[in-house]
């Protein structure tokens, strides 16, 4: 009943039942992403320079928290950088996008469908564009 109107009303009431999804993204403030994205990329650039060491036709470079890494031949570029407002590690190779989510399991960025991680996704971009197998 409305008060005050002398009507009665009736509302259907329903449940709204959300379920968490087992993939659900882990949350985290600015600060934090920003510390484990630089960590991670700083960690990956590191294992780059040694492995370019073993493998010729790539060199990576890392600027204003993003890191390249480029090939000469076939002529490619490959960019990893961090988003912070959606708080993902985004990785562009071989004409995709591939955005990282962090992985407290891991305790890494991985990819939410697959579970892959950077260094893994890296590993199989750079072994896809030389033709060989190459281990970071």
């Amino acid at each position: 009943m409305i008060e005050g109107s002398g009507k009665s009303r009736e509302f259907a009431t329903f449940k709204v039942s959300i379920e968490e999804s087992p993939r659900q993204r882990y949350r985290m403030d600015e600060q934090e992403f920003k510390t484990r994205a630089d960590a991670a990329l700083r960690d990956l650039f590191d294992a780059l320079n040694e492995a370019s060491a073993r493998h010729e036709g790539f060199e990576a470079d890392f600027n204003n928290g993003a890191l390249a890494i480029e090939f000469e031949d076939p002529p490619a570029k490959f960019v990893v950088s961090p988003n912070t407002p959606v708080r993902q590690i985004w990785v562009s190779a071989h004409t995709k996008s591939f955005k990282l989510d962090w992985s407290p399991e891991k305790e890494t960025f991985a990819l939410p469908e697959s579970g892959q991680t950077l260094k893994e996704l890296i590993e199989w971009a750079l072994s896809k564009q030389l033709n060989e197998n190459v281990v970071l």
